[in-house]
């Protein structure tokens, strides 16, 4: 008997959770919309849902379409009802959306590429340069000593020399140490942030001395700048949004990009990783914590409750932290605002 009800519980906490993620429509929402260039998946979700991040449980991918799950400029999209559920799907495909091969090599290429879900200029840099690495694999990592002639400071089309072992690596990505991050509730350390400077092709290998041309430089390479390998992963830039797993309570523990300010489209590093259950297109909501007021009459201090001010997706994660892109603000945010399930 105690099984049963167990399995009912659970049955019934499962068709709670379930109704609960019933995406709602926005009102005011059209009947067909034409993608435009410039557009992205959040603003497209944002004009049929009040809540876009359930775009997944409204998406009605049509099967004769190549790649169904992928929009691209001039593609309309529709309104329909599958069982009485209301369905976003592609009605008419734009004739840009496929593509031409081209003689004499038969090779296919993409007239146009798939709508992003956020704005990629956003993140682009965060998604292949910029990372987060332990204190050990920073310091262990090879480090310039020079530029050629002695000079110290060096950019793009220069030469430099560095020590360590490289070992077969055709280029190298030049970080500098920036960030150390500690969790705020229990001071454990999440990560160093590596941030990118520069990358360059290694020329010659003379025992642990390399020689290496600087290809591209954001800032001048300075004595002392580590070497870690190219970054080879694959950039994703289709994130499927949708609410974490699991339950997720941390803050904005920093915002990048030299901004003092947070607003829609900062980029911020929040306290939870992929040992958290956070994922690549996440989305959480942002609360800023409540003001703390004297109680009149016993003299206390009292803290308000936390109110709900903006939404981000998280765009790339790393074992304890994890970088997200604010995508509303409904009022100014801060450094230590709170971060939850939506």
């Amino acid at each position: 008997m105690r099984k049963l009800l167990l399995g009912l519980s659970a049955m019934l906490l499962l068709s709670m959770q379930v109704a609960m993620a019933q995406p709602e429509l926005k009102t005011g929402h059209p009947d067909q919309y034409t993608v435009v260039k410039g557009d992205t998946l959040w603003g497209i979700s944002s004009r049929f849902l009040d809540s876009p991040w359930l775009w997944p449980e409204i998406w009605h991918a049509n099967p004769q379409v190549e790649n169904p799950h992928l929009i691209y400029p001039g593609d309309v999209l529709g309104l329909i009802y599958v069982k009485g559920q209301p369905k976003v799907t592609t009605i008419k495909r734009s004739p840009n959306s496929g593509v031409i091969k081209l003689s004499p090599k038969a090779r296919a290429t993409p007239l146009t590429t798939a709508i992003p879900s956020i704005p990629l200029d956003a993140i682009s840099q965060f998604l292949t340069e910029s990372r987060i690495v332990e204190k050990e694999d920073m310091d262990a990592a090879p480090y310039v000593l020079v530029g050629k002639e002695d000079h110290l400071l060096t950019g793009a089309g220069d030469t430099i020399y560095a020590r360590g072992d490289v070992k077969d690596y055709k280029s190298m990505g030049i970080f500098r140490t920036s960030e150390a991050y500690y969790d705020p509730d229990t001071n454990e350390f999440l990560g160093l942030e590596a941030k990118s400077v520069a990358s360059a092709k290694i020329k010659t290998v003379n025992d642990d001395v390399s020689t290496l041309v600087v290809q591209r430089s954001s800032e001048e390479i300075l004595q002392g700048d580590r070497l870690l390998p190219t970054d080879d992963r694959v950039i994703n830039s289709v994130f499927h949004p949708s609410a974490p797993e699991e339950e997720v309570n941390g803050y904005m523990i920093n915002v990048l990009n030299g901004v003092s300010q947070i607003g829609q489209y900062a980029v911020v590093v929040i306290n939870k990783g992929e040992r958290d259950g956070v994922k690549e297109g996440n989305v959480l909501a942002v609360y800023k914590k409540g003001s703390i007021i004297k109680d009149p009459y016993t003299k206390e201090s009292i803290e308000l409750p936390s109110e709900r001010a903006g939404i981000l997706m998280v765009f790339r994660t790393f074992e304890k932290v994890s970088y997200g892109l604010v995508l509303r603000a409904l009022r100014p945010l801060s450094i230590m605002d709170e971060v939850r399930n939506p």
